[in-house]
Formats: C-alpha cells, sequence, structure tokens
C-alpha cells in the first residue's frame, strides 16, 4: 500500500537517489533508521545539566527523540544570537521533519485574518490568536487558546504556506536551517501539552510533507485504512511515542515501495522516484532554541516571545519577504508589547495592551476605558490616540520598533492603520483593500501630535451633538476627536477615498485638494462648515443614510450621490471652501494648459530639492559607495522620457 500521493514522474538520467544525511562512517551503505529511545539517554542528561540550557525535561525530550543522530548532541556546541532585547541561545542538529510542527500563527496572514475586536466577527475558525505568553522560567512560548482552536490555525497557515511559497524538496534534501521553538499548551485537552514550533521555515517543512498521505490508523482512534492527507494537527494529537513510530511507518513503507518496484519500466522508476523524495525529504537541519537572556535580569523571561519574533522578522527577509501590511502589523504588535513591558500603557495596561491587539475579545477592556465596544470607530481612535502621545521615552520605544533614528509623522501611519483597521477585519475584501489604501495615503495630521486629547465615548447622535458645540467652541482635544472619529467613518464607509483620477471631473474640472485623507480632514475641520458636515455625517452613516452636503446654507440631502461623489466634493471643498461662489470659473482650454505646464515645473523643482537632500545626506553620512544601477535604473528612464517629451512641444534653445 503507497502512502504517498505524489505525480509519478522520473528522472531520465537514472533514479532519484537517497541522499546520505549521516555525519559519521559512510563505509556501509545508507539507509534511514529512527534511533531506539535508549540512544537518547546521554544526550538528554547532557542537555539537562548545561547552564545555558533553560527547558523544561518534555521539551528536551522532543528534542533528543527527533534527532537523525542524537549522539551527536552530547557535548554539542551552543550558539548564542543577539537580539534587541538580549541573546538566545540555540543548538543545531539535523531533526525527522515530522517530528517538528509548522507555526501555530503565521504573522504573514496577520492582515487577513479576523480579529475579536470586530464586532462583526463571528466565525470563530478564522478569529486570530491570542499573542504567545513567556514560561516563567524556561524559553517556551505559552499559548493559551483552546486546543481545537490552535489545531485549526496551524492547519490553515500550513496549507497558505504550501501553497504561497512552494519549494523544491525531494529531489535533495533541505539544507537551510529551519528555527524552532518550545511550546506550551495552557488547554490541551486530550492532546499533548508541549511541542517544537517552527518560527522559521515553514515554507520548507510544508513541502516536505506536501502530497503525503497515510492510513486513517496511524494518525486517529480508527482502524481504517483510508489515507488522508498528512496535517500539522495529526501529528500534534499525537503523543512523542506515537509519533516516532508514524515517521519509522512512513520511512519503511518508502523503502518497502522502492522493494517492491524493481525494472527501468517508467512505473516502476515513477514509485521509486516518489519514495525516495519521501525518504529525502523526511530529516531537516533545524536550530532550536534552547535558552535565553535578557538585557535586564530583572526582567526574566518576560520578553522571549518579542526575542523569539525579532529573531523571525530579521530572517524572513530573503526568499519571501512580508507584504507591508503584514510587516507593519508585525511592528505594531511589537510595539504594543514594548511599550506594555515599559510601563508606557498607563494604569489599566493589560486592558490598553488588549484593545490595542485586537486579538482577544475586547469587550470588557473597552468598557474600562469607558468606551462602548461596539463602535469600531472608538477603538480605532484610540489607537490613534495611543499612538500619537508625544511622551520622549514612548517615541524612543516607537522608533527603535521601527528601526527609524527618529520618529516622524509618518512613520506612525502603518502600525495604526493595521491595528485600526482590526476593528474593521470582517469587511469584504476588495472593501478592506480599498480603505487600507485611503489610509495609507496619511491617515495623520501634526496636530494630533502637538496637543493632548483623549478618547471619549461617542456613541450617540446626543454625543456627537455635545462634542461638535465643544469643537465649535475652541475645544482643541474636541475638534481632534471629531475629526479622527469622522475620518474613520467616511473612510471605511466609501466617502472619503484615495485621490483617484476621475476626481476633478464630478466637480466640473475644478481642482480639488489631491493630499492624504488625514490632511483633507484637517483641512475641513478649520471651517465651520465642515465641522458641521463631519458631525452631520457621523451620525448619518451611523443611522446608515446617506451624508448630507452643504449647499445655499445649510445641510442638504444627496440621495444621488456615491460614495466616490462625496469624497470629491470634500476635497474640492479642502480646496476652495464650501461657498460655491468662492470656486473658481471654469478655465479655458489655454489656461488649463498654462495650469499644467505649471503644475509639471512645480513638480520638477520639488524632485530636485529631494535628489538635493539625498547628495546632501549622502555628504553628510560620509556615503562613497555608487548607488547600484538597478536601483537608478527606472529614474533615468523616467528622465530621459521626459526629456524627449518635453523637447517634441518645446522650441529649440536658442544659440549663443
Amino acid at each position: 500500500m503507497s502512502t504517498f500521493d505524489i505525480p509519478a514522474e522520473h528522472d531520465d538520467a537514472g533514479d532519484i537517489p537517497i541522499i546520505d544525511i549521516r555525519s559519521g562512517d559512510r563505509s556501509t551503505p545508507f539507509e534511514h533508521y529512527v534511533e531506539p529511545v535508549s540512544k537518547t539517554t546521554k544526550a538528554i542528561k547532557f542537555l539537562e545539566n548545561h547552564p545555558d540550557v533553560q527547558l523544561s525535561p518534555a521539551a528536551i525530550r522532543r528534542i533528543a527523540f527527533g534527532a537523525v543522530e542524537p549522539g551527536l548532541l552530547d557535548g554539542a556546541r551552543l550558539d548564542r544570537h543577539r537580539v534587541e532585547t538580549g541573546w538566545l541561545t540555540v543548538i543545531t542538529y539535523r531533526a525527522y521533519t515530522l517530528m517538528l510542527s509548522p507555526a501555530i500563527e503565521n504573522d504573514r496572514l496577520l492582515d487577513e485574518a479576523h480579529y475579536a475586536a470586530d464586532p462583526g466577527t463571528t466565525d470563530t475558525r478564522r478569529v486570530v490568536l491570542s499573542m504567545p505568553t513567556a514560561h516563567d522560567t524556561h524559553a517556551a512560548l505559552v499559548y493559551a487558546d483552546a486546543m481545537d482552536d490552535l489545531l485549526t490555525a496551524i492547519d490553515r497557515a500550513s496549507t497558505r504556506v504550501r501553497k504561497d511559497n512552494p519549494q523544491e524538496v525531494g529531489r535533495r534534501i533541505v539544507e537551510r536551517s529551519l528555527t524552532a521553538v518550545p511550546a506550551t499548551f495552557l488547554n490541551p485537552g486530550h492532546h499533548p501539552d508541549d511541542d517544537l514550533d517552527i518560527v522559521d521555515g515553514n515554507s520548507r517543512w510544508a513541502s516536505c510533507t506536501s502530497g503525503i498521505e497515510v492510513p486513517a490508523s496511524w494518525i486517529g482512534n480508527t482502524n481504517s485504512p483510508e489515507l488522508r492527507p498528512l496535517l500539522p494537527s495529526h501529528l500534534m494529537r499525537l503523543d512523542l511515542s506515537d509519533r516516532r513510530d508514524l515517521v519509522r511507518k512512513v520511512i519503511k513503507t518508502a523503502y518497502q515501495q522502492i522493494a517492491a518496484n524493481p525494472g527501468e519500466s517508467k512505473a516502476a522508476r515513477g514509485k521509486r522516484d516518489q519514495a525516495a523524495r519521501v525518504l529525502n525529504a523526511m530529516t531537516v537541519p533545524v536550530q532550536v532554541i534552547v535558552g535565553y537572556t535578557d538585557d535586564d535580569p530583572a526582567m526574566g523571561m518576560r520578553r522571549f516571545p518579542v526575542a523569539v519574533r525579532s529573531l523571525l522578522m530579521r530572517m524572513n527577509i530573503g526568499v519571501k519577504p512580508f507584504e507591508p501590511a503584514s510587516q507593519n502589523a508585525v511592528s505594531a504588535e511589537e510595539i504594543v508589547t514594548a511599550l506594555s513591558d515599559a510601563g508606557e500603557l498607563g494604569d489599566n495596561a493589560k486592558e490598553m495592551k488588549d484593545v490595542l491587539l485586537g486579538r482577544a475579545d475586547v469587550t470588557d477592556a473597552m468598557k474600562t476605558f469607558g468606551l462602548n465596544p461596539t463602535c469600531r470607530e472608538l477603538r480605532f481612535a484610540l489607537v490613534v490616540q495611543q499612538l500619537t502621545r508625544k511622551e520622549r521615552r514612548l517615541n524612543a520605544i516607537m522608533a527603535a520598533k521601527l528601526d527609524k533614528r527618529s520618529l516622524h509623522l509618518s512613520h506612525r501611519n502603518g502600525p495604526i492603520i493595521e491595528l485600526g483597521l482590526r476593528s474593521y477585519s470582517t469587511l469584504p475584501r476588495e472593501t478592506t483593500a480599498s480603505v487600507r489604501t485611503a489610509l495609507t495615503t496619511g491617515c495623520l495630521w501634526q496636530a494630533l501630535v502637538d496637543h493632548e486629547w483623549t478618547v471619549e465615548n461617542i456613541d450617540t447622535d446626543q454625543a456627537v451633538d455635545d462634542l461638535h458645540t465643544r469643537a465649535e467652541n475652541g475645544d482643541t482635544p474636541a475638534l481632534l476627536l471629531l475629526g479622527v472619529i469622522a475620518m474613520t467613518t467616511l473612510v471605511t464607509s466609501g466617502h472619503l477615498l484615495a485621490p483617484g483620477g476621475s476626481a476633478e471631473q464630478i466637480v466640473g474640472g475644478i481642482k480639488i485638494m489631491r493630499s492624504s485623507v488625514g490632511t483633507v480632514i484637517s483641512t475641513v475641520l478649520n471651517t465651520k462648515e465642515g465641522r458641521l458636515v463631519l458631525a452631520d455625517a457621523i451620525k448619518r452613516l451611523r443611522a446608515g443614510l446617506h451624508p448630507r452636503w452643504w449647499a445655499d446654507g445649510q445641510l442638504v440631502e444627496r440621495d444621488d450621490w456615491k460614495g466616490r461623489d462625496f469624497n470629491a466634493h470634500l476635497r474640492l471643498a479642502a480646496n476652495h471652501g464650501f461657498n460655491s461662489d468662492d470656486y473658481p470659473d471654469d478655465p479655458t482650454d489655454t489656461e488649463r494648459e498654462e495650469q499644467a505646464l505649471t503644475d509639471f515645473q512645480k513638480s520638477l523643482t520639488g524632485a530636485a530639492t529631494a535628489l538635493a537632500f539625498l547628495v546632501a545626506m549622502r555628504e553628510e553620512n560620509g556615503t562613497e559607495d555608487k548607488i547600484p544601477w538597478v536601483e537608478v535604473e527606472a529614474s533615468f528612464t523616467h528622465l530621459r522620457i521626459m526629456g524627449e517629451d518635453l523637447s517634441d512641444i518645446s522650441e529649440r534653445a536658442p544659440r549663443k
């Protein structure tokens, strides 16, 4: 019986060889062999007595039992890796692939998951898991979620990474090391309460196990011979001994398949190649994190999860870098965790951390701050408020996590967007993409940093009216809160968009403000009509109605307007005000051409200034290396084409 559902193919140059992975005597023919438990005794004793190993006995057994050559662990060298908060200690060896499990949570999916902070989240299978915490004394990640949720998440993440980033495994062995960390589960149910989880190398692991099918009786409480795809959850349900037995069975079946298919026929060679690929994928080099030393001894193991994640982010830059949204999401979580560790989240630090991260149910935490948990825009506003505070310590932590020398307003934008959007994670994907695009233009403005302000429970029409009244009376914190709530409400409802090409056509060809959504809001807030329109829009959109517009000295309904119509008129008002008498007359064709030339020449001035700034910065930093051609080729091409186009419509330069 075959246990492998891999397409039958063969190498015309000969059978795929089974790669010898032994490190010692190679005088005898090589064959995969799972060492007996008795061969792990010395390795276990060595790791238990090593002063730099901070693991539980169960984690040490997993390392020794999963090693291809456990004897090499006895006296093995331990290495140290520097991370932001201290030092991680690792041990490197070759392990059986099926003795490891892929990452429980894949950071690449953070921008796609459904979050518990979103009132619309009902599909618990897609709710992102809580962040792991640190064990009190061991170098292990602790997961508090129910085991069924963990197993669902690990299968989903592994399937996704297998699809997104397949690796060539089988014709050759895996040679690039995976990185793993011991994990402990607080709510294991009837499953094992520990594992070795990969934090780097999930694509390699997934490709190693891709297509392997085993009898159901091998992975569950059933006698069925039916073949089933091997999933991470199947492995995590097995105790340590049964997992080792599964490795033996897969190896034994592969050799049986080779022996049962002699000869040079295409079918026979294809079967042998199938088995050889599986055997070559059955082992991987792995470095397991076995200890952690914090730069601040008083922190103990508290920052161990942060140290592991920082190592992960440093590693995930080669094969398939994170998308910007996922990078921002990871950076945001690191920022919030660091702020919490540093005591920068106030008196109710745990509740504030939960609200900002949005992974767990935030109902009680939001109520702690007097906020209605069903109002998504209030949580978004709280994220903005907390991450725009101007405290020196907070800014230093954010700058360090973002790898910036100093913190600018634009640097805060990405992390704020990703944390804020967790309140809207169940919106349709196309809507979320549009919202993220609009916010990415810039959802902040300088006053949010320059002034102290707080988030109030603006959850009724009366509360909106009171906030508007205070803003009218010169209350700056009220004005800022009004602006943030209005911006979030308009953007997420599709009434404030990224600047589009057709916006001028909607308003009759008059120039609109093509700046960030934050700049549009801050500009409109400076007018009496703008404040009224924004406050009214909050109430109307909450009620499921179209926002009204200011015309003829009053608010009027525009039921025929779509979101892009409101967006274009709001951007028009940001440029010219709300009084149509102030709008310029429709320009003539000649005036439009002149304006286009002026805009082009202004853009050249800006580009020249930016280039001069770059040159000055290189001189200041003492940079002498030339910029690689691949980085500037596109710029030279643009300049050449622009020069040709400008020459086509310009007179020749006069001769001297």
